[in-house]
């Protein structure tokens, strides 16, 4: 009976990974286009025109010790000494200033991550940037973030 199910099985996922939808043309001939791109490439430059949707404004939290030397999305560890930030719709590397809104200390980050994955917070940040702008003891806080200059 096992042997059946595996069997079935194998079958299935050959004939599910090996066909694939033909490209035909109106009289119904094969065709093939070498000029379509077999994978396209994805840029990591920020995108200087329109930042989506900045500035913005709500709660910024910061990263766990524990996940220093991590990788992050952009591919480089994460370092607790960096001024790096974590956002979820930014492009990565781009850099935007970040001002806490109970002192209005500010500190410039890069974002080399995808993050917060907390509904109600906008940005992690670093432990170093979160030390810069003072709200180290405090876990979380409201903030600001702008294009950086």
């Amino acid at each position: 009976m096992i042997k059946h199910i595996i069997y079935i099985s194998i079958i299935l996922i050959t004939t599910t990974f090996c066909s694939s939808p033909d490209k035909r043309t109106a009289n119904g001939a094969d065709t093939l286009d070498f000029n379509e791109p077999v994978f396209e490439k994805v840029s990591q430059k920020p995108n200087t025109t329109n930042n989506q949707g900045l500035p913005q404004e709500g709660v910024a939290s910061y990263y766990a010790n524990r996940l220093h030397g991590r990788p992050t999305a952009s591919g480089e560890p994460y370092d607790t000494a960096k001024f790096t930030a974590a956002h979820m719709t930014l492009p990565l590397g781009t850099k935007v200033r970040v001002t806490n809104l109970r002192n209005l200390k500010s500190v410039e980050v890069t974002v080399n991550d995808r993050g917060p994955h907390h509904k109600n917070r906008i940005i992690d940040l670093s432990r170093a940037a979160a030390r810069k702008i003072g709200f180290l003891n405090r876990g979380t806080v409201r903030v600001r973030i702008e294009e950086a200059e």
